[in-house]
């Protein structure tokens, strides 16, 4: 389908979505649900993608949603979080309600030093409905994800540093060159190791260790019937960069 609330783009082995309603600081309407929602089931399908970026055009990430898309009930936080590749929010400015919801979905954020986080929806007396309840408390702990929900407190990007919502925080004129060698650096490595990473410890989560543990092992024996598996040694024998194909 033709995207325009989103930029859907694929360089090499890493796609891009960037968020397309600068006008609307990002917001998200049906239209632009529906449209991730196709790009990530086009992802998934592609077994030439190893890893996702996601951004906002403009100054900001993306402030939250339109009133239509909250009545409606759109959730495209969950279509990203299916992504079976390695994701990585790109926050390159403002992320509020949805919109930092949207960025929880993701596996690695990255935030402009620039950038504001928060939850607000219950000062419009209202609660997250798009995972923000549920990923926030995963992310940085239960008592402080209530904290900045029952507040509806806006923070920092360098308190989001502290506390483990982002990973990194970065100077606005290099976020964008430093979340490409990032994503770089992951799409060199393994696409079904990629993927079977992502899988074991995202799932693992909501194990018991023991579980969790059991999981691992499943994956890690898996991972030796491919053909990567053999490239990937071969590779380290012979002191040359591997050349994975996905098999």
């Amino acid at each position: 389908m033709p995207y325009n609330a989103i930029k859907y783009s694929k360089e090499g082995h890493i796609a891009r979505i960037t968020l397309n309603r600068p006008e609307a600081g990002n917001a998200i309407n049906q239209q632009m649900a529906r449209e991730l929602e196709e790009a990530c089931c086009q992802i998934n399908q592609d077994d030439d993608v190893y890893v996702v970026t996601i951004t906002g055009a403009g100054d900001d990430f993306c402030l939250g949603s339109d009133p239509g898309s909250v009545e409606t009930g759109c959730r495209p936080a969950d279509a990203v979080a299916g992504i079976d590749r390695p994701v990585v929010a790109v926050i390159n400015g403002d992320a509020l309600g949805q919109g930092l919801e949207l960025a929880l979905s993701c596996d690695i954020r990255l935030a402009s030093a620039i950038a504001h986080l928060g939850l607000p929806q219950v000062a419009q007396g209202s609660i997250p409905m798009d995972g923000g309840t549920q990923r926030l408390p995963r992310i940085i702990g239960r008592g402080k994800a209530l904290e900045l929900i029952l507040t509806a407190e806006t923070i920092t990007a360098e308190e989001a540093l502290e506390i483990g919502l982002v990973s990194r925080v970065v100077a606005p004129e290099v976020l964008a060159s430093e979340a490409d060698e990032l994503a770089e650096t992951i799409a060199a490595k393994g696409p079904i190791a990629l993927r079977y990473l992502k899988e074991a410890v995202n799932k693992g989560m909501d194990m018991t260790l023991e579980q969790g543990l059991r999981l691992e092992a499943d994956l890690y024996f898996l991972l030796h019937t491919t053909v990567d598996r053999t490239e990937g040694i071969t590779a380290f024998h012979e002191k040359r960069p591997p050349k994975f194909k996905g098999k």
